[in-house]
């Protein structure tokens, strides 16, 4: 069988790197030329000295821009404008809220104040109604489920992270009677609770006023809240609580009520009021819309929930003292009732006993 002739070229393409079986004119041209690049290292290599080039010229990005470039974005022209955009927006993020005009680039929404309102197990009807009349004031209020009866007032503060929340509205039923109303700034305090009384919701109260729903309200509070210590931090918290962020998302960008605190017999009355013009005179009236409820502060708390108490009403009585002075009340009615038909039976029995001589005549 005959043999197949070496190829003359095969030695050599294989000490230049070539394939044996390639073309000797390939191999030439190839060892020839230069060493090529890819396309990649070709753009990495335009990219490296064009920021050189402009190092030099002083034109270069800031070391911070520069740590937000990785290695990825060096490599294609999209990753560079991608840091541009980076870098723009954390020049704009450092900017004040009211300082970008709505609508405008990076000019959102930043004002994150957000309450969550809460209520534990065992509520009824009548405060559920006072609860959501009190979320229809507050845009800036989000709901979540009830909170078993067992669980401790401070598992809320895990639930406000969760939902991204800096403020907490917690109504607290207690025997089906009681309402309890907890103010709190979440996670590190302080914290305010009530004891809701004389609560009227905006459905049986059937007033004649009205307003748009999720309008930013004008807080009005008495001049006694400047008085005392606690009553300032009581109106800082219901300013930070009820107070609508400015361009908040849900609000309508009106101003067609007020929502008054007042001090009184050491209590504090809440009312609703719209603002509206008579049709005749044309002057600005005060129309209640509702709800309307009254507190009666029992402690604060240096946490939120939780924490020493920092003040503690000494007017305040429990519900259940109340109940039992009432019952004591009644308990005295009934026990001087007893004491004077036990009084009469003594008397009958002491009574001597008088025969009647004409008992036997009438038969």
């Amino acid at each position: 069988m005959a043999k197949k002739p070496k190829n003359k070229f095969a030695g050599q393409a294989k000490k230049e790197g070539a394939k044996p079986n390639g073309n000797a004119k390939g191999a030439e041209v190839e060892e020839d030329a230069e060493p090529r690049m890819g396309r990649g290292k070709q753009s990495e290599f335009k990219l490296a000295e064009e920021m050189a080039q402009q190092h030099m010229e002083g034109e270069s990005d800031s070391e911070e821009e520069q740590d937000h470039v990785t290695s990825k974005q060096v490599g294609s022209q999209g990753g560079r404008l991608a840091a541009m955009q980076q870098a723009q927006r954390d020049m704009g993020g450092n900017k004040m809220v009211e300082d970008r005009p709505a609508g405008s680039v990076g000019g959102g929404f930043r004002n994150k104040q957000r309450v969550l309102i809460i209520a534990s197990r065992g509520i009824t009807h009548r405060f559920r109604h006072l609860m959501l009349d009190i979320g229809k004031l507050l845009p800036h209020g989000t709901k979540d489920a009830k909170m078993e009866s067992k669980d401790r007032p401070s598992v809320i503060n895990e639930i406000a992270e969760m939902r991204g929340c800096n403020s907490a509205l917690y109504f607290e039923a207690r025997k089906h009677k009681d309402l309890y109303l907890w103010v709190a700034r979440t996670p590190l305090g302080p914290s305010a609770k009530f004891l809701v009384q004389n609560i009227h919701t905006a459905g049986e109260l059937k007033f004649t006023g009205n307003h748009l729903l999720f309008s930013r309200p004008f807080l009005v509070f008495d001049a006694a809240f400047d008085s005392e210590p606690h009553l300032q931090l009581l109106k800082e918290m219901f300013q930070q609580t009820f107070g609508t962020p400015k361009g908040h998302r849900k609000s309508k960008p009106f101003v067609d009520h007020t929502l008054a605190f007042y001090v009184l017999d050491g209590h504090i009355w809440v009312r609703n009021y719209q603002i509206a013009k008579t049709e005749t005179t044309g002057e600005t009236a005060l129309v209640e819309v509702g709800p309307r409820f009254c507190l009666q502060l029992h402690r604060i708390f240096a946490g939120a929930f939780q924490g020493a108490t920092i003040y503690s009403n000494v007017d305040y009585i429990s519900p259940n003292v109340v109940r039992s002075r009432e019952k004591l009340a009644k308990s005295a009615k009934y026990a001087a009732r007893t004491e004077a038909q036990r009084q009469s039976n003594l008397r009958k029995q002491t009574q001597p006993q008088i025969k009647n001589p004409f008992a036997g005549v009438f038969k």
